[in-house]
């Protein structure tokens, strides 16, 4: 039954641990996203409208990806199973009882917990599946502006006092 106990609340420390590491992750991609659309912004200077309009798509997409990353801070937070408000009512409790109360709690908390991570993953799968598209598109944009050459028009000078280009003659 100790095993069980032990065991129990490692999966859950695990599960909780994980749930941590994911808001990391999910702010990370964040600051990069939010980084990354200024240059991009920025390389699509002086380029045709055409490109412009298409340049929507990639923002749209990181706009939808930092959404959803956001959404991952605001679900719930994780049970983590014991519970304080507990202790005076297990102090008249045998060992046995106690252990087999803390692998029940641990149990439910998995399960609890379970749906929200889930969901946490869910949004993160595809908020990084969104992020990365933006990031190819907005590649694959800034590579074809450079090469797809625009033709302009020289300009043209003109001299309006053509004597003095040499002072020495």
């Amino acid at each position: 039954m100790e095993f069980l106990a032990v065991n129990s609340k490692e999966i859950i420390e695990k599960q909780v641990d994980s749930y941590r590491q994911q808001h990391s992750y999910a702010g990370t991609i964040i600051g990069v996203t939010v980084l990354f659309i200024p240059f991009f912004l920025n390389g699509l200077n002086d380029t045709g409208i055409a490109i412009q309009l298409v340049a929507i798509i990639p923002i749209a997409l990181f706009i939808g990806a930092i959404l959803l990353m956001l959404s991952i801070f605001k679900s719930k937070p994780l049970d983590q199973a014991f519970s304080v408000t507990k202790y005076k009512e297990l102090l008249t409790k045998t060992y046995k009882q106690i252990l087999l109360y803390e692998i029940e709690a641990n149990a439910h908390s998995y399960i609890k917990n379970n749906t929200i991570t889930q969901k946490g993953n869910k949004r993160y799968i595809n908020g990084v599946r969104l992020t990365t598209a933006a990031i190819l598109f907005a590649i694959i944009l800034l590579i074809s502006n450079k090469f797809i050459a625009i033709e302009k028009t020289p300009a043209k000078v003109q001299l309006v006092n053509p004597g003095i280009i040499n002072p020495k003659q």
